[in-house]
């Protein structure tokens, strides 16, 4: 049996999905796969789209995917999903947003929990844009699970932020102020019929004027601010063309190169906690000493503060100095 990174790279539905699941799962034979994929990597545009739910962003994706593949360009979604604190489970429901999508071989969208991960996405997010980058896809789609306003994680992940927002919902200023404003590459008002559109899309063109400045590299890319009714497809396509423009604009000047780089960087991170701590956790569950602290910390009320800085010093060789 072939190894599954030649289907990936032949994109071959079952390969890929198989190498999901194990990545998923978190199996090492999934990390295996991924280091022969790597070399292949680093071609796709990736967009991220986030905003508050009920903002329209599965309608918006599926809109953009028509768009895009009318191009030419072949489509890979990750769509990211909350996950129930009480019972670990998650409404996969962007499948069924995009179901008519489905037959087309062009378009491959995979919906993942957060699993309790932070800033709304998944913590195997990356991986699968890794897979979905070797797989060939012109395009990849990564739509935030929409808890709230302050998912700026995924401006790590992508070249090119899209933060939708809807009128009509109250103080359009606080829905927008704290951090999403920085992270935005498009902003999208979207079911533009709505009330308040006007008074937003002005909101967000003065806070535009007073957040700019000489040392921001949004002094060279202005945000647009584009108007959709994703369900009628009104001004999808100037969307679409608003996020080709941003794309060019960041192969300039190699920041389309750059984001390659910052992307391993992180990967590597990640990749480092991963180990540390899952070889740290493992020896911890055997050590009389651990079970000692732990007991201390329960019964005698010692802070879990000191308690982290004497496993720390005593497993790693590491002290906290103050």
């Amino acid at each position: 049996m072939r190894p599954l990174y030649e289907g990936v790279l032949e994109a071959d539905i079952k390969s890929t999905a198989k190498l999901m699941r194990y990545i998923e799962e978190e199996d090492i034979r999934g990390i295996e796969e991924l280091k022969k994929l790597y070399p292949y990597t680093g071609n796709s545009h990736v967009i991220g789209i986030t905003g508050l739910p009920g903002s329209g962003k599965s309608s918006l994706i599926n809109a953009l995917i028509e768009n895009f593949r009318s191009l030419g360009s072949t489509i890979g979604v990750i769509a990211v999903d909350p996950t129930s604190p009480f019972t670990g489970g998650s409404i996969l429901g962007d499948r069924v947003r995009m179901q008519n999508h489905s037959e087309d071989k062009g378009v491959f969208i995979k919906s993942l929990p957060t699993k309790g991960w932070r800033g709304g996405i998944s913590k195997v997010t990356s991986r699968m844009i890794t897979v979905m980058d070797a797989m060939g896809k012109d395009v990849i789609i990564v739509e935030t699970a929409g808890v709230g306003q302050t998912e700026v994680d995924i401006k790590k992940l992508v070249h090119t932020t899209i933060v939708v927002l809807v009128g009509g919902l109250g103080d359009s200023i606080q829905s927008i102020k704290a951090g999403i404003l920085e992270i935005a590459d498009i902003f999208v008002i979207n079911k533009a019929d709505k009330q308040n559109t006007e008074e937003l899309e002005s909101d967000i063109e003065n806070l535009l004027n007073m957040t700019v400045t000489s040392d921001n590299y949004k002094s060279l890319w202005r945000p647009p601010v584009c108007l959709t009714d994703s369900i009628n497809k009104n001004g999808i396509e100037n969307l679409t063309n608003e996020i080709i423009k941003h794309k060019e604009f960041l192969k300039s000047d190699d920041s389309f190169k750059a984001y390659f780089k910052n992307k391993s960087n992180n990967d590597l991170k990640e990749m480092i906690i991963d180990y540390v701590t899952g070889l740290l956790l493992k020896k911890l569950e055997n050590e009389d000493l651990y079970k000692a602290l732990i007991n201390d910390l329960i019964n005698n009320k010692k802070d879990p503060y000191s308690i982290a800085q004497e496993i720390l010093s005593h497993f790693l060789n590491y002290r906290i100095s103050s």
